[in-house]
């Protein structure tokens, strides 16, 4: 039985994009969140841009009315995490960087604390190799930005247990979140779709087909996608979906999902989209 599933507290480990979103979202919902990273400097600006995702989280009404923020503790140590009732991975989409990660907490949380890895399409049994406890490990597909977005992916892989999976559907609900459970594999459904439709799009760019405002003006007029998927892309950061598609191109052996040339020369001069100020966008400043 997962004893800890009252704990007023959450740890994210990672301060990265999806790091500081899910982190905003909790906080938002009134939980506290432990966030660990491996560097003061990241931390610092993530506990600034967290603020100002709070904010437009309220003012867009994503957080209930009268609700008294959670308390937000950053650190280096991921011991100072060892209290807590949820615990989610949100580093970078790298195989082999998570599996490590997750080696180590689960060294350190105590048994009966579900684990979350925030995979957007490494399959679950491969990180749950890296466990201790694979049947207390789940996948939850946060989309960015977190706080705002209703629904997420949730990942059951082969080993995941009863208790977990009711623990992490009903922290989830304690978050505001619509869920929708799907089998384990490579990409799952959102990464599997959305990340070929987006490296399709930058083709089309590269090839002289439309410019990047059409291609995301023709996808929101046409097929109602909600900004386009090239400034989907900027959101994302060109080098997390850059890791994303070579990752499903390895698992799944369909060369064609390999990141484009286009994409690739983007994330070779540092145009990462939002976080950096441009991508296939110039955002004008740098954000945080």
């Amino acid at each position: 039985m997962l004893a800890k599933l009252q704990s007023d507290s959450i740890a994210v480990f990672g301060a990265g994009v999806m790091g500081r979103s899910i982190t905003a979202l909790a906080l938002g919902r009134g939980v506290d969140v432990v966030l660990v990273d491996v560097s003061d400097d990241v931390l610092r600006d993530a506990r600034a841009e967290i603020t100002q995702q709070m904010r437009h989280g309220q003012l867009m009404g994503a957080f209930p009315a009268g609700r008294t923020p959670g308390t937000l503790t950053t650190t280096l140590s991921g011991e100072d995490a060892t209290d807590a009732g949820v615990v989610i991975e949100a580093i970078t989409e790298d195989a082999s960087l998570k599996a490590r990660l997750m080696a180590e907490i689960s060294r350190t949380i105590p048994a009966g604390v579900p684990l979350i890895t925030n995979t957007s399409g490494i399959p679950i049994a491969e990180l749950a190799k890296s466990v201790r406890r694979p049947a207390e490990l789940a996948g939850v597909h946060f989309m960015n930005p977190a706080y705002l977005i209703e629904m997420v992916e949730v990942v059951r892989g082969p080993q995941t247990g009863d208790d977990a999976m009711a623990a992490v559907l009903s922290f989830l609900e304690r978050l505001g979140k619509k869920t929708v459970v799907v089998r384990d594999a490579p990409g799952f459904v959102t990464s599997r779709l959305l990340h070929p439709m987006i490296n399709e799009a930058a083709r089309i760019v590269a090839e002289g087909t439309a410019s990047v405002e059409s291609v995301d003006r023709l996808m929101h007029g046409c097929l109602g996608h909600p900004t386009g998927p090239l400034r989907t892309a900027d959101l994302i950061g060109l080098d997390n979906l850059a890791d994303a598609l070579r990752l499903l191109a390895e698992r799944t052996g369909n060369s064609t999902f390999e990141p484009c040339e286009l994409l690739m020369e983007k994330v070779r001069r540092g145009d990462l989209g939002r976080k950096t100020g441009r991508g296939f966008y110039d955002y004008g400043e740098v954000l945080s």
